[in-house]
Order: structure tokens, then C-alpha cells, then sequence
């Protein structure tokens, strides 16, 4: 039986997903004859703006028991559009409401979901560089050294002395931690392994903050314009970029523009440094960044941390200092970098956002703006109105958060149906320009490690004594690591970028910070589960329908997940069950009698057989 409308189905949406302004949007509704229907409606919002509506024509019959009904729809101006249809038919009227697989559901009344539409601005581009690649995120301080000597490190600084040493996570007699020992990891260390990121694939390194901070975290910046001299100097970050750029790999650096530290030229409430910070003169050149509510000791702070006072990013002194001709932004893409990661995206207001996209397109067209968003970005609120990151003058793409909690989910006891309805969403709602650059990752220095969750016993809110001790025992670990490798199979197929956080790929555990930032374990990696990393790494480069092609579900149930990326004529099928009971799926047409070239699994005839725990890649 036809539906009544299916927005992911080209005979009754046309075209599928986000579109450009003025985009002719064909939208056709399947009534059954005997309902007498004599009237249909499109009902369309913008946020903020009034409902308008669309009469439907009639459009012919579909078969001898249900009829078309037509309407076409031409946004005019970028945003975000939510739509129903009324109906009119033989016992009076009703609505069809959207269903969480984008079909719709009859209802006496409005109050049912909408479906959305979103349209971006015209001429709205992105890099062609990172399609298809490969991002690697690193914890400068944690990944490598170079055991290269140091110049003007501040005294106060507590060093390792064992690369293999756990992170400090004890606080002092007064409870707080202070985040302030270090390992020594450093830009030279990152060069010096570039052939091997270049062996797993890597096409983008991305960078946690490596400016100068008194923290390992470096979140709470002390001097944008200086490279922290525990890392190096800028020297040896225009050295790595150079080297990293002979090898096909970008930088991509992590910008911290919502706060500073508090111990920072800027602020200096420590007076470590030589010039008046904001906390030490009413007529510091720094004052205006900052929201005292009475000068010294009370200033809005980020998330209620002292060490991080919050900056007006509208001040037009941090404004010029920041997105300015030669200012930050501008001058570390000369030095190098390819893009900038913005850290908690939804924090920094539409004016920054849009002068950063200016500064960074006008620098370099080609540099990425990639943000920190957990949460659908599309649809993302914050400052009290709907957010526009995605809409064409502000970010290029996001960290893909709802990615990463799909295949997690579905991994730990979902179901395939589920996991396919989340990806849909994304897939559906984002831009393709930016659905080609998501940030795909199962972990970063934010979350648990993937290895961790994957096998591990839930903290639940247990506190850091608990989880220093923990470590996953033989049986846990194994399970695991074959939970592990399914997740990388679909967060290496699905739409969008993979990004390997440092370690994920030799088996690296660990709960929350501190835990999962420990030291990549040179020398004591997991040897066969970098192969598979390296596996997958090789099969990427090969398939061209993993750079941008169509994203096309397989029927399933219970715990297999499947699907196929589209490109001309090149498509990749990807099939994961994650069940302890063997699973069968009947192939599309055109994948019978394709070879697996990754993972665990036999055909018979049309049906693609996955022992329990196993999953593939088939290329046609």
C-alpha cells in the first residue's frame, strides 16, 4: 500500500534533502480514492514568520485505488521551513504529520511533528579537499616527543618523566585539579611521525590547541600569537605544515575564541606577565573583551570557571584582534594551517561567525571552517533564536556528535532500523556540500574512549578514583575490539570525513578526562587492530562513492545495519551485524556477485551471510 508521503522518496519529494534558495521543491501527496478526498493544502513556516499556504492540484491516479495530489514550493530565502499537509476530505478534514522515518501519519489536528526543509543561501561552497579523506585528531601534548630541548618554558610546569605514566587526576589538599603537568609531546614529535598518519590514510591533522596556555589542555589560552614554548615555536608549526603538505596531509587548528585564561596577557590575574591585563587596569587595551561585574575579582566566566573569563567576542578590540586584516585568524593560515576547528561553535555569537567566515575566505578560499556543535546542527538554538551556522556565511561543516551516538547506540543494543532513522536525519537536514565534510568521530578529548564504551563497565557519574582503576579485562576487551571494528566500517562509509582520535587505532582506553588523554603507547600498539585501521584507510582511497555519493538504505531488521553509497558507477555496500546470532540480508540486484573486500561474511546466491559480531564492505 502507497504512502501518504515519504520526504526521502523522489516520487514524492523532489529534490531530496537541503536545497538553494529559489529551488523549485516538487512535493506530491498519495491519497486513497475511497477516502473522497476533494481538497489538499501545503502548509509551510519559517522560523519566525507566519504559516503560509500552497494549494495542491490533482495529479492523476496511482493505480485504480489512490490518486496525486501536486504542489511545488520555491523557497526564496535561506533558513529553515517546516511543512504539513491539510487535507479535505468525505468526513471532513485532517492534517498528515511526519513519522520519524520521514513518512507521514493522518491526524484530526496540527500538533504532530513537520517535516523540515532546509534552504541555503545560493553560491553557499565548501573545500574540495577533505571529500574523501581522512582526519586525525591529536592531543599535542600526549602524542609524540621529539626529545628536542625547549626554550622559555614558564618554571612551574610539572613534567612526567615516564611517557607511560598515568595523567595527573588527584586534586590538591584544597580539591582542585590543576591540569597542570605535562608529558612533553611537542610539533617536532608530530613531524617526525608523519609517515606513519600518511600509512593510516590521513589527509587532515587536526590540532587541540597548541597556542600558549598554563594548562595541558591549552583550552585556556594565555598568547594567540605564540606557539606554546613547550610544543615549539612558530618555526617548527610552519615546518610541520610544509612537511605535512609534501605528503598530502593538512592542518587544521583548534580556535578558543569564547574565553581566555585567566592567566593570559590578556587577563594576567596572575601577573605573569609584563603588561596591564584586564584584571590589573581599568585602561588595559584588553578591558573592552571582558564583563565585569564589579572590577577585579567578579567577571562572567565560562561555564562558572575563575581561570576562564568569558570574552565579549562582539568587542570591537577582540573583534579586530581576532577576525581583523592580520589578526589571528589570517595570520595562522599564513603560517600554515588549512582551517580552524571553533570550540564551542554554539557559544559564539552570529556576528564572529560571520567576520571569521570573511576573514578566513578572504585569506585563503580554500580553508576550512569546521565547528563544535553536538547537537543537530541545523535545527541548533542558542542566544535564544534558531542558529544558521549551516546556512551558507558561517561554518563550512561540524563535529558529527549525532553520527557518533548512532553507531554507539546501535553497537551497544539498538536496532538497525534505528540507527539507519538517525543517520537519515542528518542526512536529510544538512546541506551536501557540508554533509561531505562531517567530522565523523567515536571519541575525542570531550568523551569516553571508544575502545572504553564499547567494552567497559558504565561509569555512571563514578568519580575519577573509580575510573583510574579501571581497565578492561581479557574477555571485555576482546568483545570490544570486534565491537570496534564495526563501528569504524560505518564510520568510515557513512557521509562525511572519519576522524581517528590519536590512539583509537592501536587500542588506547579510558574514561573521561584525564583518561583519555594518556600517551600513544609507541611501542606497545595493537598491532593487528592499526592493520585493520590501515585496511580500511586503503579501501577508502579506492571508493569514490565514499567521497560524496548518495546515502541508500538496505532493508534490514533487528540488529544488521546496511546500506550503500552511490557515486556514477562506482558503489560500496556496507553491512554490519551487530547480534550474537548469524544474519542474512538480501542484496540489491546489483550487488550480487560483488567482492567483500573488507570484513567477515560469505554470499549464497542473493543473500549476503554475517556471522554474529562481523560486518563488510562489498564493492561492485
Amino acid at each position: 500500500m502507497p504512502a501518504f508521503f515519504n520526504s526521502r522518496d523522489l516520487q514524492y519529494r523532489a529534490p531530496f534533502g537541503a536545497v538553494a534558495e529559489n529551488t523549485v521543491v516538487t512535493l506530491r501527496v498519495c491519497m486513497p480514492r475511497d477516502w473522497g478526498c476533494h481538497g489538499v493544502a501545503l502548509f509551510v513556516v519559517r522560523d519566525g514568520q507566519l504559516a503560509q499556504e500552497y494549494s495542491c492540484r490533482w495529479d492523476g491516479m496511482n493505480g485504480d485505488s489512490h490518486e496525486w495530489w501536486r504542489v511545488e514550493f520555491t523557497p526564496s530565502e535561506a533558513g529553515i521551513y517546516w511543512y504539513a499537509f491539510h487535507l479535505e476530505v468525505a468526513l471532513g478534514s485532517g492534517w498528515l504529520v511526519r513519522q520519524a522515518d520521514g513518512t507521514a501519519a493522518y491526524s484530526p489536528n496540527v500538533d504532530g511533528p513537520r517535516w523540515q526543509l532546509t534552504c541555503y543561501e545560493a553560491g553557499f561552497t565548501t573545500p574540495d579537499w577533505l571529500a574523501g579523506g581522512i582526519l586525525y585528531q591529536i592531543f599535542p601534548d600526549r602524542f609524540a616527543f621529539s626529545g628536542e630541548p625547549k626554550e622559555g618554558v614558564p618554571s612551574d610546569r610539572v613534567m612526567h618523566t615516564e611517557w607511560a605514566e598515568q595523567p595527573e587526576w588527584r586534586p590538591d589538599q584544597n580539591g582542585r585539579v590543576w591540569n597542570n603537568d605535562f608529558f612533553g609531546g611537542d610539533l617536532k614529535g608530530i613531524e617526525q611521525k608523519l609517515d606513519y598518519l600518511q600509512s593510516l590514510g590521513v589527509t587532515c591533522i587536526y590540532l587541540n590547541p597548541i597556542f600558549e596556555s598554563h594548562s595541558n589542555h591549552r583550552y585556556d589560552t594565555a598568547d594567540y600569537s605564540r606557539i606554546d614554548p613547550l610544543l615549539g615555536d612558530e618555526s617548527d608549526f610552519a615546518s610541520l605544515a610544509a612537511a605535512a603538505k609534501e605528503r598530502g596531509i593538512r592542518v587544521m587548528l583548534d580556535g578558543v575564541f569564547s574565553h581566555t585564561g585567566a592567566d593570559s596577557v590578556y587577563f594576567n590575574r596572575e601577573r605573569r606577565y609584563a603588561g596591564a591585563g584586564a584584571h590589573n587596569s581599568l585602561v588595559s587595551p584588553y578591558s573592552d573583551w571582558y564583563h565585569f561585574r564589579r572590577w577585579p575579582n567578579e567577571y562572567d566566566s565560562w561555564w562558572g570557571f575563575d581561570t576562564l573569563p568569558e570574552v565579549d567576542e562582539l568587542s570591537p578590540a577582540f573583534m579586530q584582534y581576532i577576525n581583523g586584516e592580520g589578526g589571528i585568524v589570517s595570520r595562522w593560515l599564513g603560517a600554515g594551517a588549512s582551517g580552524w576547528r571553533l570550540d564551542v561553535a554554539d557559544e559564539l555569537p552570529d556576528g564572529f561567525l560571520d567576520a571569521l567566515r570573511r576573514r578566513v575566505k578572504a585569506t585563503d578560499p580554500d580553508a576550512l571552517v569546521l565547528g563544535e556543535v553536538w547537537e543537530d546542527a541545523s535545527t541548533k538554538e542558542s542566544y535564544g533564536h534558531r542558529r544558521r551556522y549551516l546556512l551558507g556565511r558561517q561554518l563550512d561543516s561540524v563535529m558529527n556528535y549525532p553520527f557518533r551516538d548512532a553507531i554507539l547506540c546501535f553497537l551497544l543494543g539498538g536496532s538497525g532500523d534505528g540507527f539507519i532513522r538517525d543517520v537519515w536525519t542528518v542526512v536529510e537536514n544538512y546541506p551536501p556540500q557540508t554533509l561531505r565534510l562531517l567530522m565523523n568521530h567515536i571519541g575525542t578529548h570531550d568523551t569516553e574512549r571508544a575502545l572504553t564504551l564499547l567494552g567497559g563497565e558504565p561509569s555512571c557519574g563514578r568519580g575519577r578514583a573509580w575510573q583510574a582503576q579501571q581497565r578492561l579485562g581479557d574477555e571485555d576487551r576482546a568483545l570490544a575490539l570486534r565491537r570496534l571494528r564495526l563501528a569504524t566500517l560505518l564510520q568510515f562509509a557513512l557521509p562525511g570525513v572519519p576522524c581517528i582520535y590519536y590512539g583509537d587505532e592501536v587500542g588506547m582506553e579510558g574514561y573521561r578526562d584525564p583518561f583519555n588523554r594518556g600517551t600513544y603507547p609507541w611501542g606497545g600498539e595493537d598491532t593487528d587492530l592499526l592493520a585493520w585501521y590501515r585496511r580500511l584507510g586503503a579501501c577508502r582511497r579506492e571508493a569514490p562513492a565514499l567521497a560524496e555519493g548518495a546515502f541508500c538504505p538496505v532493508p534490514t531488521t533487528g540488529s544488521v545495519a546496511c546500506f550503500v553509497r552511490r557515486r556514477g558507477e562506482d558503489a560500496l555496500l556496507c553491512a554490519v551485524n551487530r547480534g550474537s546470532a548469524e544474519s542474512r540480508v538480501d542484496l540489491p540486484f546489483d550487488f550480487v556477485g560483488a567482492r567483500i573486500c573488507v570484513g567477515d561474511g560469505r554470499v549464497e546466491g542473493h543473500t549476503l551471510v554475517l556471522p554474529p559480531l562481523s560486518g563488510v564492505w562489498m564493492r561492485l
